[in-house]
């Protein structure tokens, strides 16, 4: 909340100061400039964006289609302004004016408002940043699908790392949640199976698809016990089930290691056959379906997205589901079973036209909620293998990753004899560069895996955010006579004022909560690392001028350790977004 001293302000809809303390500067800002022009001050909060650096807030002049040149309206809001509580100085510069808030009132009432929503929970797990918008709605996220009998490999990786990021912001802005593992499938044998299930498996697999190359007798065999799975024949299914629990186990590990987890591991074959059906009849019956050359097809080219195939021309007698029908009837038992307010797929933007059509269909069939279904899509992860260049499952890359990560620490030895568990601590460090790379960038471009980015403790990468949080840590630790710290009405925040590092600091901090609110529109977790380097900066130019071990001044280090303390609650809030572990030591 913001503070009972500062003067009271109008209410902005869709705002919230008591989870984002900017949005009373903003609107203190916005309340001047409706003073002075003929604005609302609703109008007037939309053209309060944060500014280039140096400046706190800027406003383009031109974007309110003011009469009047930028000069004449610029002149109107600077000869009524007055310091006050809120905002201490307007610049004008051109089309833009730039306002900075009050320094000392914003550090105090960022810091304790991080403090207050980061201390209420029960649950120990900082709350700052995040808003409760989604209370009480659901949500649906479907991804990572590695097949069974395919090890977790690269190509799964971006899927998990992006799903599990959207299922970590939609669940801290309140949504309740069904986390679906979708996509396990198919064939295999017995012995092996006990002691390495998934590499058992993907031997078969390979065997399998080199004998279908040389006789397309083994596709038909193949798709006739697919069939079988589908009509639901006791025999083919005992077998499935079997690999299917292995599958899951191993893969649940693998989960664990990335900090991912689901509550239901579902697949295709999952779907019934009945669910199917019906979703065909009900399209046949809707007059959707027109048959070309024996296949069953929904025509689409209205909407420009082409013909949907829902049933292939059955050179069998087999008639197998394609995956749209598949998909449909998934849908249904998923509305049916979840009663969902948004369904999201994260799914490759290779499949951006399935996607399109399935959505389609759905709308076409009536279904209302077809218009609360979302495609997050990502580009491909290019040139992924171990350092030795052979293709590769997502373990042996976290290992190799480990491994040399482990490798750095052991040259520092006095640091190394101070970490508790350093393979696991190297393992974390090297999951955290695999994450990272990946969601640097936005997620729809494709991107060229890079060892070297991906180890290195300099610039952008994940070993680099790691060792912030970890220096972070370690003030405590150097510091133990100022923990625990007094009661933040306790500690004069005025004296950080004095240093553009902390003030940096403190503002960007205030921002998160607009960070966590974009991400949530956009489903970009790009955003969210963004932030997180920003502030790792900000941190690492504080470093050597804000110091805290050997200041005299007890009311100085206090206010400085306060100032560390809270920057670290909120990267550590946005590296759990990211779902990475935040390190004590490394």
């Amino acid at each position: 909340m913001v503070s009972s001293a500062m003067p009271q302000l109008p209410t902005v809809p869709e705002t919230d100061p008591s989870k984002c303390v900017l949005d009373s500067f903003r609107i203190a800002i916005a309340k001047r400039l409706s003073e002075a022009l003929p604005l609302t001050v609703e109008q007037a909060f939309s053209g309060v964006d944060y500014g280039k650096k140096g400046e706190d807030f800027t406003v383009a002049i031109p974007r309110f289609r003011l009469p009047g040149k930028p000069d004449e309206i610029a002149a109107k809001v600077i000869e009524k302004f007055q310091p006050d509580e809120w905002v201490e100085s307007i610049v004008h510069d051109k089309a833009f004016l730039h306002f900075r808030v009050n320094t000392t009132n914003m550090i105090r009432e960022i810091l304790h408002q991080i403090h207050n929503l980061t201390h209420k929970t029960e649950s120990g797990k900082p709350e700052y940043g995040t808003n409760t918008s989604g209370a009480g709605k659901k949500v649906i996220v479907e991804y990572s699908s590695p097949n069974i009998a395919k090890s977790f490999h690269v190509g799964h990786l971006r899927s998990t790392i992006i799903g599990a990021f959207l299922s970590n912001l939609y669940k801290a802005c309140g949504w309740e949640f069904g986390l679906i593992a979708s996509g396990f499938e198919k064939y295999g044998s017995q012995e092996e199976l006990e002691k390495d299930a998934i590499k058992h498996l993907f031997d078969i697999y390979v065997k399998v698809n080199k004998d279908a190359e040389s006789d397309p007798e083994v596709k038909v065999e193949a798709a006739k016990w697919f069939k079988r799975m589908e009509d639901g024949d006791e025999e083919a299914l005992k077998n499935w089930r079997v690999w299917r629990e292995m599958s899951i186990k191993k893969y649940e590990s693998e989960y664990e290691r990335l900090n991912v987890k689901f509550d239901v591991y579902t697949g295709e074959s999952a779907v019934g056959k009945e669910s199917m059906d019906s979703a065909l009849e009900k399209l046949e019956s809707m007059g959707l379906i027109t048959e070309s050359e024996g296949a069953k097809l929904i025509d689409l080219e209205k909407w420009k997205l082409g013909k949907a195939v829902v049933r292939k021309r059955a050179r069998y007698p087999d008639g197998t589901s394609i995956y749209l029908t598949r998909d449909i009837g998934g849908a249904i038992e998923r509305y049916e079973k979840y009663k969902f307010d948004k369904m999201i797929y994260v799914v490759a933007s290779q499949q951006d036209l399935h996607l399109a059509q399935f959505f389609k269909v759905l709308e076409l069939m009536g279904f209302p909620w077809a218009k609360s279904l979302v495609h997050v899509n990502y580009g491909l992860v290019q040139g992924m293998s171990t350092r030795k260049g052979t293709v590769v499952f997502l373990d042996q890359i976290i290992r190799e990753a480990g491994n040399v990560m482990h490798e750095q620490m052991q040259k520092n030895e006095e640091k190394y004899k101070a970490v508790e568990d350093p393979e696991t601590t190297s393992m974390e460090i090297g999951i955290t560069g695999v994450k990272i790379q990946d969601m640097a960038a936005k997620r729809i471009n494709n991107y060229t895996f890079n060892w070297d980015r991906m180890l290195s403790f300099e610039g952008d990468t994940g070993p680099y955010l790691q060792y912030a949080h970890v220096r972070l840590a370690s003030i405590g630790r150097k510091n133990p006579h100022l923990l625990p710290l007094p009661a933040p009405s306790e500690i004069h925040t005025s004296h950080l004022g004095q240093w553009q590092a902390a003030r940096d600091i403190a503002f960007l901090l205030g921002t998160y909560p607009d960070v966590v609110k974009t991400a949530l529109k956009t489903h970009e977790p790009s955003g969210v690392v963004t932030f997180a380097f920003r502030l790792a900066h900000a941190i690492s130019s504080a470093w050597e001028i804000v110091i805290v071990k050997g200041e005299e001044d007890i009311e100085k280090a206090r206010a400085k350790m306060f100032l560390y303390e809270n920057a670290r609650e909120v990267l550590a809030a946005a590296m759990r977004l990211l779902s990475i572990r935040p390190l004590e030591r490394m």
